[in-house]
């Protein structure tokens, strides 16, 4: 029996505070957040919120012309339900003339572009109103490199990174998430009838139970089929994770000196912190 409950209190306390602690202490006091009206963003929203109070959050919608109505109706639900402060910001016009210099793109390209033009809005956003973009990818998706480098996985901090998507969903009902964001198939909504466990071909609560496994229990594959994972799914998710780690890290550098970032140089002892 594989169990991924978690305590939804002390996860609240927990994430609240990470949140209060990361954003004070590097001279702020303001957050932004991509609203999609998903699950992931609307948890991180109203933690951030319950953080920094709700004068102090920023919950942005930036909507494609193809995007589902319904992701814009459930943003609106959290905005009200939190009083956050928000802004829709369109970003067909930022992306279309990038699709007509390339009429041959594909989905994903497109996808990545979308993902890209939308981080650039929250970073103006984050200069604008002097407030750091907090993220909302989960474990589950970070683990399997799921995201766009440079679009939706960044941020300057994430609480819900270390939470599979099936226990986000655990926190979001403590949180009292609307009933219609929590059941809906998550989507990035970068397509027409696009969802996320289409794409990758299984559901999220199998793959975190595989995941548990081998990232938190550390067992070897051989261990997991074992446990009765099909061997055939265990090679695909092992290669996953192997494949993407360069989305999980800083770009290495080329190392020359006896201090080099990321190496050597890792901690802030001697900077004031």
């Amino acid at each position: 029996m594989i169990d991924l409950t978690i305590n939804t209190d002390l996860a609240r306390k927990i994430l609240t505070g990470f949140i209060h602690t990361e954003i004070t202490r590097a001279g702020f006091s303001r957050a932004v957040v991509g609203l999609s009206g998903g699950l992931d963003s609307s948890v991180s929203c109203t933690l951030a919120a319950e953080a920094l109070g709700p004068q102090n959050v920023l919950a942005v919608r930036m909507p494609y012309r193809t995007s589902s109505a319904d992701s814009l109706e459930h943003a609106q639900m959290v905005i009200d339900a939190l009083g956050v402060q928000s802004l829709t910001v369109p970003i067909t016009e930022m992306v279309e003339p990038l699709f007509d210099r390339f009429p041959d793109m594909n989905q994903v390209r497109r996808g990545n572009a979308m993902a890209r033009a939308r981080m650039i809005v929250l970073y103006d956003q984050s200069e604008a109103k002097r407030g750091l973009v907090v993220g909302t990818g989960n474990k589950t998706e970070i683990l399997l490199g799921y995201t766009t480098l440079y679009g939706d996985s960044a941020n300057a901090l994430n609480p819900i990174g270390d939470l599979y998507k099936t226990q986000v969903r655990q926190l979001a009902h403590a949180l009292q998430i609307p009933e219609a964001i929590i059941a809906k198939p998550p989507s990035a909504d970068l397509w027409l009838g696009q969802t996320d466990e289409g794409e990758l071909g299984f559901t999220y609560e199998e793959v975190d139970k595989l995941l548990y496994l081998l990232v938190d229990l550390r067992y070897t594959p051989e261990d997991c089929v074992q446990a009765g994972f099909s061997e055939s799914f265990v090679h695909q998710v092992v290669e996953r994770v192997r494949r993407y780690h360069f989305k999980r890290i800083l770009p290495p550098i080329a190392k020359l000196s006896n201090r080099t970032v990321g190496y050597d140089f890792l901690y802030l002892r001697d900077w004031g912190t």
